[in-house]
This record gives structure tokens, C-alpha cells and sequence, in this order.
């Protein structure tokens, strides 16, 4: 599956949400497997196993070609939008990126600051600054994990 086919099966997915399911935000889509596409999606009450069957009840076409996984973000929350992470600053996240930044792809710590444009992990090498565009993968972490700096 291409980049581009992903992003219409997710214009798809918002277009049915913000249609039937106004208040239910889709965090992430991805493929999760060779024929599995597992879509996190929440919502301000949270996420029940009835909402997640309501969704997957919206993409009867998607369900026919994939098998549809509808998750709720759980403690390890995706972060996959600018305001997302403007949201999230001072809380645990790891980044980790297409790219090398100082050497490295992976980075641990506190958000310190998010703009639209690039965040800031404050892990044990320092303060990194990360352009979004670099952003492969990140989710919020329990304050007690214990890879900080990984």
C-alpha cells in the first residue's frame, strides 16, 4: 500500500466521522498488517468498545478489503497532529523520526514546546529540536517508563 492510498483511505474515514460521528477524532491510521488496518480513534467521554464497533459499522467497503481494527488511544496515545502535541507539552512523549537528528532517530522525555511546525524533547543528551516533518512516529509515554532515553 502506497503513502497516497493511505492518506484517501484516511480522508475517507474523517469524511465518515465528521458526517456521522462529529465528536470522534481519528488519531492515527495505519496498516498493522499485510491485510489489517488499524485505525486509534477518541473522543472527549472516551472510547468504548460500542463506539469502536459503531465505527467500524461506517466502513462496511473498507471492512470488505481489510480486516478493521477500531482502538481507542490507550495510556500510549499517538501523537500525529500539531495540536496534539501543543496539547500534550510537559508530558512524556517519545519521537521518533524519518530522518537523523543529531545523530540519532529515537528521542525520550518531556515535550517542552510544540509549535506548527517542530517540537521539543527535553531527553538526557539535551534539548532536541525536531521538525514535524521528521516525525515518523509518537505517542505519549506513563510517567514511570523506564526506557527514558532510549
Amino acid at each position: 500500500m502506497s503513502d497516497r492510498q493511505l492518506e484517501e483511505i484516511t480522508e475517507t474515514v474523517e469524511e465518515r466521522l465528521r458526517a456521522s460521528q462529529p465528536d470522534v477524532e481519528l488519531l492515527a491510521l495505519e496498516r498493522a498488517a499485510a491485510e489489517r488496518l488499524r485505525l486509534t480513534i477518541d473522543r472527549a467521554s472516551g472510547v468504548d468498545l460500542e463506539l469502536c464497533e459503531t465505527v467500524t459499522r461506517l466502513l462496511p467497503d473498507l471492512n470488505e478489503e481489510w480486516a478493521i481494527e477500531v482502538t481507542s488511544p490507550g495510556p500510549e496515545r499517538p501523537l500525529t497532529k500539531p495540536e496534539h502535541f501543543r496539547q500534550f507539552v510537559g508530558s512524556l512523549v517519545r519521537v521518533k523520526t524519518s530522518e537523523e537528528i543529531e545523530g540519532r532517530r529515537s528521542f525520550t522525555g518531556p515535550l517542552k514546546s510544540a509549535d506548527g511546525e517542530r517540537v521539543s524533547v527535553a531527553d538526557p543528551a539535551g534539548t532536541v529540536t525536531i521538525p514535524l516533518s521528521a516525525v515518523h512516529r509518537s505517542n505519549l509515554l506513563a510517567e514511570n517508563d523506564s526506557e527514558v532515553g532510549a
